[in-house]
This record gives structure tokens, sequence and C-alpha cells, in this order.
């Protein structure tokens, strides 16, 4: 026999072909946790209903500020009178007047009788 009987009896070896290994898709999970997650809305939750303090808060300082000068409008109103009214008793009560109206009726001065009373 021959060489050439020889090389056909041995299997054909095919060149190995350099292959990448497939590489599995890796299942990444989201990158904020769920933990996380709860966090954030604790947070956002919490600044919401401190927000909304802040404002009902302020909503009644107002309405308190705003009664609170309807009151000094309304005592400065009421003091304006009290001194209007003042004025009226010490004019009605100048002796000039109470004089006149004591000789209106008849009355008559005597200065035995007349006493000094202090004003207040």
């Amino acid at each position: 026999m021959s060489n050439l009987a020889r090389k056909q009896q041995q299997p054909y070896i095919q060149p190995k072909i350099h292959t990448e290994p497939q590489i599995q898709p890796i299942h990444k999970r989201s990158q904020i946790t769920l933990g996380e997650k709860l966090i954030a809305i604790a947070v956002i939750a919490f600044i919401c209903i401190m927000a909304i303090k802040v404002i009902s808060t302020q909503a009644t300082i107002y309405k308190v500020n705003k009664d609170i000068q309807l009151m000094e409008a309304s005592v400065q109103k009421q003091k304006k009178v009290t001194e209007d009214l003042k004025m009226q008793v010490s004019d009605l009560s100048r002796y000039d007047r109470i004089r006149e109206i004591a000789k209106k009726q008849g009355l008559k001065m005597n200065d035995k009788n007349i006493k000094v009373v202090e004003g207040q």
C-alpha cells in the first residue's frame, strides 16, 4: 500500500475557528432599589406635608393680623370719640356758661357759699 491510501483513511480535521464564548446576558436590576424608592417617596411626602403646614400657618397669621388691625382701628375710633366727648365736657363746664345758666334760672351769687373744687 501506498502512502496515498493511508492519507485517505485519516479523518479530515477541520481547522479550529476561534469563536468567542457566548456571554449570557446578565439581568441587571434597576439601579434604584425598592428601599431607596420608599425613602424618596417618604421624603417627598414629608416635604409636601411641611409645605402645606407652612402655608396654613401663614394663612392663620394673616387672619390674626387682619383681626388685630381691625381692633386697632376700632380702638383709635373709640379714642377719638372719647377725646371729642372730653372736649365737650370741658366746653360745657366753663364757669361763664354755668354762671349764665344760673342767672337765667334766677339764682344769685353768694360769695360766702362759694367752695373751690379742684378738677381732676
